[in-house]
């Protein structure tokens, strides 16, 4: 398993992360990977596996993994800027950002407000630009924005459920759920999968993340909690989208959606993988990055 180092962020938290930088990587380019809920830095191993000669960072974001959360956080916003600090504090001024799920959210936000940063962008079963349609259940049948983040924390059907699994380490609860819904076509070896439960376990942000999720809003639309702030279409990078047709997480509408927000954008459609190609497929999905950034780089 690779090691994980730490580093001290000027906002106190100190993050976890992987790293590989063969002597032999190919140019000076550096991905800078972005995990998504329930998860951490370690969901990359396939990738790490895949792409051997790549300088190659993944952080624990804040409150998942081995990182610390010693600040809440209600927007996804501030975690690009913890990204930034991060990437700062190791000496890294620019790089091709890859985000996995919620990471492409945060993925997207570093593309918007550090565009100077982001080399090129590639979202792996990324969530709606118009964030998570997620809201309460009223008794007469209605649905409503969650008011509060206690409110959403005491939500019957997801949340409350789902903080119990957390606070029980309830390991073989959740090993069911993702054979279920993440890992529908293939199954990890089962050493790795101890690995991604033990970190997923971990996680202490799960409120914050969702309330994040719910107000994150990059449409010029209303998404029932927010007003969109319309800067989805100010993001000019070469961006590519990984579109799983067995995905029972982000559909392929979403993003499809996602896709024709961004000028330019490439989509790429995997018939075979659900919503986790770094088990379904993770030798396509290197060849795809690899392929992306070197065709950024031809530009």
């Amino acid at each position: 398993m690779l090691e994980k180092k730490t580093i001290s962020l000027p906002n106190g938290e100190v993050y976890a992360y992987i790293e590989q930088k063969p002597e032999n990587a190919a140019g000076s380019e550096t991905i800078l990977l972005l995990h998504g809920n329930s998860a951490s830095s370690l969901f990359f191993m396939p990738l790490f596996k895949n792409l051997a000669n790549i300088h190659l960072i993944a952080p624990d974001l804040r409150g998942f993994g081995d990182s610390t959360y010693s600040g809440r956080f209600s927007s996804l916003t501030e975690l690009a800027d913890d990204v930034i600090a991060f990437a700062g504090a190791l000496g890294i001024s620019k790089a091709h950002v890859t985000g996995h799920s919620a990471g492409g959210g945060i993925a997207l936000e570093l593309a918007v407000r550090y565009p100077g940063f982001v080399n090129s962008l590639f979202i792996i079963q990324g969530f709606s630009h118009k964030g998570i349609p997620f809201f309460s259940t009223k008794p007469d049948g209605t649905f409503a924005p969650f008011a509060s983040k206690e409110e959403l924390a005491a939500d019957p059907v997801l949340m409350a459920p789902a903080l119990a699994l957390l606070e029980q380490k309830n390991s073989a609860f959740i090993d069911l759920f993702w054979k279920n819904t993440i890992y529908v076509n293939k199954q990890p070896p089962k050493e790795e999968n101890d690995i991604y439960i033990a970190e997923n376990l971990k996680q202490r942000n799960l409120v914050d993340l969702n309330w994040a999720l719910v107000h994150f809003n990059m449409s010029a639309k209303h998404n029932g909690y927010s007003q969109g702030t319309g800067t989805i279409g100010t993001i000019k990078c070469p961006a590519a989208f990984t579109c799983a047709a067995l995905d029972r997480i982000v559909p392929p509408a979403m993003v499809k959606e996602n896709a024709a927000a961004i000028s330019g954008s490439k989509l790429l459609e995997y018939k075979e993988s659900g919503h986790s190609p770094l088990v379904d497929c993770p030798a396509q999905l290197a060849k795809d990055i690899l392929d992306h950034i070197q065709a950024e780089n031809k530009t």
